[in-house]
């Protein structure tokens, strides 16, 4: 996972201020950025998914045109193995997660019956590593 720009910080170009949500300003120095990071991992409670944090220049941001989200998977050998559209709603995460046993070289997961769910992860993550 890549965290980037705030997506609704009160001084972005889409503020957006929601009951219960944090009220934060988009970060001017990358250790601020690291810090607003390791909150936003810890109140998604995502805290043990490997993070890296684009820097404030946003260079990765621009270079894979992810604001305001995006789903994107890396292989291993570096080739850009998924890429969705534009988030929220270009969210495709069956797609992605496809992808990733494609990757894996694992079976598709069979389709859900009538009713059912697929179950949830309780997918957490560690804030990490600056680009």
């Amino acid at each position: 996972m890549v965290y980037i720009a705030e997506a609704h910080a009160l001084d972005s170009r889409a503020p957006i201020v929601w009951r219960n949500a944090p009220l934060v300003e988009e970060p001017i120095h990358d250790q601020e950025r690291m810090a607003l990071a390791g909150k936003c991992l810890t109140a998604l409670k995502i805290q043990d998914i490997p993070a890296l944090v684009d820097r404030v220049d946003d260079r990765v941001n621009e270079a894979y045109a992810a604001w305001p989200d995006r789903l994107y998977l890396v292989a291993k050998d570096g080739r850009l193995a998924y890429a969705g559209g534009r988030g929220p709603f270009g969210f495709k995460p069956d797609e992605l997660e496809h992808a990733m046993r494609k990757e894996l070289g694992l079976p598709p997961l069979p389709e859900p019956k009538t009713g059912e769910t697929k179950p949830e992860s309780d997918g957490k993550a560690k804030s990490g590593r600056i680009f």
